[in-house]
């Protein structure tokens, strides 16, 4: 066998080193909680948030057989969890016609 990293555990550890543990380490509680907040994605939760929330569990997914074209489908492969991406950007196809076609009706 080659020394050559493969699989999940490779690519976990390959995150691991861009990660800067070190670095995040060193800060404190606060430092940290500053720095998420300054993030312009973030969406603050409060306890009036948790008292509705409700878990939600993945619907079931079926394996299926599709012909793509090979460019796209590397494009896609680029990038870890690609199967999931694929699948939301179906689905929000899919939704965009289900509105498109009640406006219409």
């Amino acid at each position: 066998m080659s020394g050559a990293p493969t699989g999940k555990n490779s690519r976990r550890k390959a995150a691991e080193r861009r990660t800067g543990w070190k670095r995040l380490l060193s800060k404190t509680d606060a430092q940290i909680h500053a720095a998420v907040m300054q993030d312009p994605d973030i969406n603050p939760t409060d306890e009036a948030f948790w008292a509705k929330a409700k878990v939600v569990m993945p619907r079931p997914k079926r394996t299926v057989t599709m012909r793509l074209d090979a460019d796209l489908l590397e494009w896609f492969r680029g990038n870890r969890g690609y199967q999931t991406r694929i699948n939301a950007i179906l689905r929000a196809y899919m939704n965009a016609q289900v509105v498109r076609s009640r406006h219409r009706g």
